[in-house]
């Protein structure tokens, strides 16, 4: 049986953890151990971070809602109330796009929900 020398294999394998741990600072780029542990902790965190994204971008999304509608008397959860009610079905993400760029439209979906707020339709 021939001898399998393992050189080409692992030369490889580090190249790879090592190409993945560009721009990381001190030992952490240039050594395998502690780039290969740079490495994996950084693919843990990106793989959480993925799932934090949506989280912050929703968060981000209902801010400026509420920063919108309170020009026009309402708060965040009315709002919502609001839409729910008069059977508005439009995504946060959409809401704070036409909020900045497109404020006619966005008042149009504010009166709406307004009327259909018991409270605030006889005040």
């Amino acid at each position: 049986m021939a001898r399998v020398k393992r050189g080409v294999t692992s030369h490889a394998k580090h190249k790879k953890t090592l190409d993945a741990a560009k721009g990381f600072y001190g030992r952490r780029k240039n050594t395998i151990r502690a780039a290969k542990a740079a490495v994996d902790k950084s693919m843990q965190y990106a793989y959480r971070d993925r799932k934090n994204k949506k989280r912050t971008f929703r968060s981000l999304w209902i801010q400026r809602i509420n920063a919108a509608v309170r020009e026009f008397g309402l708060t965040y959860s009315r709002f919502i109330d609001g839409m729910a009610k008069a059977g508005i079905e439009i995504d946060r993400k959409v809401l704070s796009d036409m909020a900045i760029h497109e404020p006619a439209a966005f008042k149009a979906v504010v009166e709406k929900a307004k009327g259909a707020l018991p409270a605030l339709a006889a005040a």
